[in-house]
């Protein structure tokens, strides 16, 4: 799968650029997109950023016998994967992941943006209790401010997560340069980095609020 990956002093980013990823994103973003459409798409392409997100976890060797004959194979070495998506908009992220990922353990992140300080306000957390002994994929679908993605990764890394990765959607560059600086060794992973932040603190060009297309709010 075609992707970029920057690796800096400041942290890690891989941008996927697959066409297939570029694709879905273009309807996503699309203002005309209905509601229906666009959260049967959030579902395939955070399965197809799972993939890259994925990418490095370890293999180990296993004897098998297939219908003709005993083989060496591999499978992933004994990782344990935790899913966190951030309430709400992330929760129209899960299934993509648990699609590749089905063993993995849920934990939810319940956190809104105030929207004149654009700080994040924690409501909910409940995270698995073995989170100590699991790698974390937070869901996040868009990385703006960084401020709520930022909040949601100190959580889970004081649960004792052995690793962290976000993923989202779309990321502008202050949310990626605020995360990076908060938290250095977390992998991001995203479909775009877009231009900027408007006055309102959203991303442009982006995708418009993540979390009223998904539900159909306002």
């Amino acid at each position: 799968m075609s992707e970029t990956v920057t690796t800096t002093t400041t942290g890690r980013l891989t941008v996927v650029t697959h066409p297939l990823v570029q694709h879905k994103l273009s309807y996503l973003r699309d203002k005309n997109t209905p509601t229906v459409h666009f959260r049967k798409l959030v579902n395939e392409l955070t399965l197809l950023l799972t993939y890259e997100a994925t990418r490095e976890l370890p293999l180990e060797d296993v004897e098998i016998e297939t219908p003709l004959e005993t083989m060496t194979a591999q499978r992933i070495s004994g990782k344990k994967v935790a899913v966190c998506p951030v309430l709400r908009a992330g929760m129209g992220m899960l299934d993509g992941v648990l699609s590749l990922v089905s063993s993995a353990r849920v934990g939810f992140i319940g956190m809104y943006r105030d929207e004149e300080t654009l700080q994040p306000v924690e409501y909910f957390i409940k995270l698995p209790v073995d989170l100590d002994q699991r790698d974390a994929i937070v869901l996040d679908p868009m990385l703006a401010t960084g401020n709520s993605s930022a909040a949601a990764i100190t959580a889970v890394k004081e649960a004792g997560a052995q690793s962290v990765t976000l993923v989202c959607l779309v990321a502008a560059p202050p949310g990626i340069e605020h995360l990076h600086e908060v938290h250095p060794d977390v992998h991001i992973v995203t479909a775009a980095v877009d231009r900027g932040l408007n006055e309102r603190g959203f991303i442009v060009p982006g995708l418009g609020d993540a979390g009223d297309r998904l539900y159909g709010t306002k």
